[in-house]
């Protein structure tokens, strides 16, 4: 007699952890999006008010597939090295918090936790823009500049957790100030806002946005070609010390400005320009999942 066992699929839970909103998603072991469901973060109304959001959450997505799943969870900012509470998040209400260890004791189980970009980039290397590749530098260009590192489908967090945080090297110094209290950062000059204040500090009229700049510059505007020429430079001189430290098998771009198509031509040709190499042989690709790489790359935690 043949006895044939049922195999029964263990189903994905990634919580993406915003200001604003909070987004769940479940998917199989294949990566297929099973459902998704999002809510606003009570973040005016306290610390406790935020994680029982995501503990319903994921109760609620639970129930919805039948089944208990595994959990992971990705937000702006980091988990302390020296204590394990969070810091660096913009959901302000988290920092010095455990949070690690108060939703592990009410879900009653272990979960992972990991910052924004390395969600980002584990999504992209799993089953998107990078998955043929075995090194992958995740990078985010939006509000702000971070990146992640992923090695054969794992995420290098690094001794202290800021394993790929090119975004606070240093390219100009005596730059404009960054929040985190030096000036010349990487993300001064090539985030959304910075890209928009170096086009008015240069005599461009206030308040254009990144798309306005765009635009005029494809339209023959001096100021805004001269932008758009600093800023692809910077880009090219910034991403070369990643690659020259790093050397991955491809970049992926992510955030509102890796919508910017001139990224992959005239930045790519300035990196290789910087980079220390004859040739630049690292892909530079745009990502694949777009906005939904985060809360995806939180379910393959």
């Amino acid at each position: 007699m043949t006895i044939t066992r049922q195999v029964v699929q263990k189903f994905r839970i990634g919580i993406d952890l915003g200001g604003t909103k909070t987004e769940g998603v479940v998917l199989d072991d294949q990566g297929i999006e099973l459902f998704r469901e999002r809510r606003a973060t009570p973040q005016a109304e306290g610390y406790d008010a935020v994680i029982n959001n995501i503990v319903q959450l994921v109760l609620d997505l639970e129930q919805q597939a039948g089944q208990d799943c595994s959990v992971g969870i990705g937000t702006p900012g980091a988990l302390s090295s020296i204590d394990g509470k969070l810091k660096n998040s913009n959901t302000t209400c988290l920092n010095g918090q455990p949070v690690l260890q108060d939703l592990e004791q009410k879900l009653g189980r272990s979960i992972k936790i990991q910052n924004d970009a390395n969600c980002f980039s584990l999504s992209e290397a799993m089953d998107g823009a990078g998955k043929e590749y075995n090194v992958v530098f995740g990078v985010i260009m939006g509000t702000g500049v971070g990146g992640g590192i992923i090695f054969n489908k794992q995420v290098h967090d690094g001794m202290q957790h800021i394993a790929g945080e090119w975004g606070h090297n240093i390219l100009e110094p005596g730059g404009p100030e960054c929040y985190c209290g030096r000036r010349g950062c990487v993300e001064t000059f090539i985030s959304g806002p910075g890209l928009e204040r170096d086009y008015s500090s240069h005599g461009g009229q206030k308040n254009k946005t990144v798309a306005e700049i765009l635009q005029l510059a494809a339209n023959g505007d001096k100021i805004a070609t001269e932008t758009m020429e600093r800023f692809y430079d910077r880009f090219g001189r910034a991403m070369a010390v990643v690659i020259n430290i790093l050397d991955p098998d491809v970049i992926v771009l992510g955030g509102g400005l890796s919508n910017i198509q001139q990224l992959y031509t005239t930045g790519r040709d300035r990196i290789a320009a910087h980079v220390f190499n004859d040739e630049l042989k690292t892909k530079i690709l745009p990502n694949a999942h777009g906005d939904s790489s985060g809360v995806r790359g939180a379910a393959w935690l």
